[in-house]
């Protein structure tokens, strides 16, 4: 049996609290939904409803980019909403949460509002060294 790790447990957790959720979702009461136009869902502040919009610029000498992902085969899309970033060509591992921030491996700690905004922090974070890639196995 594997060894339990942080997050594997973290993991497990996450998965019971959406799996909570959606059993509350499916036992609220229909009559407890506005009818109409007002009840279908509007996305939230800052993102297109396929998700954030693409960015490509230079932020403090480093050149950033965004873009949603196309398939192409990334076992790890569902971890990353999608959504490709990259810092001087190297990718830069994003996650949208599901409160709608962002996280990368480089400011796993610190969610901020977009992968745009999560690539900047990366550029701050790392001083001027070069994004290394992350190996996963």
């Amino acid at each position: 049996m594997p060894e339990l790790t942080r997050r594997r447990a973290l993991g497990a957790v996450g998965a019971l609290a959406a799996a909570a959720g959606t059993q509350t979702l499916a036992a609220s009461p229909a009559s407890a939904a506005p009818a109409g136009p007002a009840a279908a869902p509007r996305p939230m502040a800052g993102h297109h409803h396929d998700g954030p919009e693409p960015f490509d610029e230079v932020f403090r000498g480093r050149h950033i980019e965004g873009r949603p992902m196309t398939g192409g085969g990334h076992h790890h899309m569902e971890h990353m909403g999608g959504y490709a970033v990259f810092i001087d060509g190297a990718e830069l591992h994003v996650m949208s949460n599901a409160d709608g921030s962002w996280i990368s491996v480089v400011s796993h700690y610190a969610p901020v509002p977009t992968p745009r905004d999560a690539a900047r922090a990366a550029v701050v974070e790392l001083q001027g060294a070069p994004l290394v890639p992350l190996v996963t196995n």
